[in-house]
């Protein structure tokens, strides 16, 4: 489970005197969208520096508007930090953990066996399929994405599938695995922050996941039909050889990727595992593919530049080690940095509070938890802050509507979590473009869980399908506009 280092300002939790408007509140918010889009638009601008310019302005008007020492400022900063590191150092341990399977044959086994196993027709819903599975297993979306996803990229090239669609596919198996698996660290903190069981939570979002997820897989296989007949002539023979002319595809190069994943599924946390198969690449690149102890771990830290004799394959298995991760990390940084300045300065909760402040019904209720998630995405930059600043701010109104908890925890989950991979500079974004080597605008169109599951929760908010009353249906309002039900069924 992903730790708090801290709990989110509420509205009443903010002095008076230091309490922004809503109109200050805005004046961060308006000039961070601005200046992303003046940056990308305009200027060719990677993300970095426009979140630099948030930044300073978010802590201009947090210290000469609302009064805000920089003292205070400093610790949000360092609190939001804390709670991304888990992020951050698996960012430092995956893209390491890339480059000695590349090394050690297990990445380049895989797209050479899939290449025989696989087809264009069905590459797309057995991508997702096999994602769901893994992430299921593994508790985690951004494990299935950084070990058996980029596998899936080079197969995906290697038939001739656009890399934007593969990748759309595989996010969209891996989140619904990762939303379905009580070992997953965001499941487990949706069920915590909202004072859910765990169970509960994990059987209430099994309906609308799984809903999402099958119109998704009716998505993909129509698009790989539409796929078939697309291989270039030549170009899967070409890449088998080329891999095959390169390393030792003996079995013991899966070594590394059955030690990670078992550890995984016998319950060790990710980074440990994650680092486990770190260690394992780095043995198999040395015991089969005959390289030295220091040439391995220098692959490690700086990546791997293969020279297979086709073009195609050596980009197929280029990867840029430890070194490779700078870019990603330090987007990761300024995000979350600006996040602890949103959250300090009290701009969250203002927002937060004023989207309540609109809410009449559990429709507009249901609508006012997706908004205030998918918005702490894009403000704070984590996903876990899009989980625990609404799922905290905004359960006492699930009271006052006589809602069981459990619907706040599936809203937060069902549109903050998969949204998260949406957002260019949210961790998820970074994270899974820099994996999958596809910008996130890019694959976005073909994520389909991304928009189905929180449209699917506006409909549930909307006809009160499989929302959970904690009156019985005799003492229900007769006059909500929605049908609430204490049913377990989910």
């Amino acid at each position: 489970m992903a730790s708090l280092s801290f709990e989110p300002l509420s509205y009443d939790d903010l002095p008076p005197e230091r309490r922004p408007t809503l109109f200050q509140a805005l004046i961060p918010v308006i000039g961070m969208l601005v200046f992303l889009s003046v940056g990308a638009v305009l200027l060719d601008l990677d993300p970095h520096l426009p979140l630099l310019w948030a930044i300073v302005l978010t802590g201009l008007v947090g210290r000469y508007w609302s009064g805000v020492p920089w003292e205070t400022q400093y610790e949000g900063l360092v609190d939001a930090l804390r709670m991304g590191m888990q992020a951050i150092l698996i960012l430092f341990v995956i893209y390491t953990l890339i480059a000695t399977w590349m090394s050690a044959g297990t990445i380049p086994a895989l797209i050479y066996y899939g290449l025989d196993l696989l087809s264009p027709s069905v590459f797309l819903p057995a991508t997702a399929v096999l994602g769901l599975v893994v992430a299921f297993a593994v508790g985690s979306s951004w494990t299935t994405a950084g070990t058996i996803g980029v596998a899936f990229m080079g197969i995906a090239q290697g038939l001739g599938v656009p890399l934007a669609m593969a990748a759309g596919a595989l996010l969209t198996g891996a989140y619904t695995g990762d939303k379905l698996s009580p070992l997953s660290d965001t499941t487990n903190l949706a069920a915590a922050v909202t004072n859910t069981d765990l169970m509960t939570h994990v059987r209430t979002m099994r309906t609308g996941t799984t809903l999402a997820f099958g119109i998704s897989l009716l998505a993909y296989a129509s698009l790989g039909l539409a796929a078939q007949g697309s291989i270039p002539a030549g170009r899967i023979e070409t890449i088998q050889t080329a891999i095959a002319g390169s390393y030792s595809l003996h079995p013991v190069v899966f070594l590394p990727l059955f030690v990670a994943f078992g550890l995984a599924l016998a319950g060790v946390p990710a980074l440990p595992s994650l680092v486990s198969g770190v260690f394992f690449g780095v043995g198999t690149t040395i015991l089969v593919q005959g390289v030295s102890f220091t040439a391995a771990w220098e692959i490690a830290q700086s990546g791997t530049d293969p020279q297979t004799g086709a073009e195609l394959v050596n980009e197929l298995l280029a990867s840029g080690g430890l070194m490779g991760s700078t870019w990603t990390i330090t987007i990761v940084v300024a995000a979350l940095a600006l996040g602890g300045l949103l959250e300090r300065t009290g701009v969250l909760a203002v927002l937060a509070h004023h989207i309540g402040r609109m809410i009449e019904s559990v429709a507009g209720l249901t609508a006012g938890t997706a908004i205030s998630a998918v918005a702490m995405n894009a403000l704070a930059a984590e996903q876990y802050m899009s989980i625990v600043v609404p799922g905290m701010t905004l359960r006492g109104l699930y009271d006052d509507f006589d809602l069981e908890s459990r619907n706040l925890s599936r809203a937060v989950e069902s549109s903050g979590t998969v949204t998260s991979a949406l957002i260019p500079w949210n961790a998820g974004g970074v994270y899974m473009a820099g994996v999958l080597g596809v910008p996130t605008l890019a694959y976005a169109p073909y994520y389909f869980l991304g928009f189905l599951s929180p449209v699917i929760l506006l409909v549930m908010g909307v006809t009160g399908w499989r929302m959970h009353s904690t009156q019985p249906p005799a003492e229900a309002d007769a006059g909500s506009t929605t049908d609430a039900t204490t049913a377990d069924d989910d």
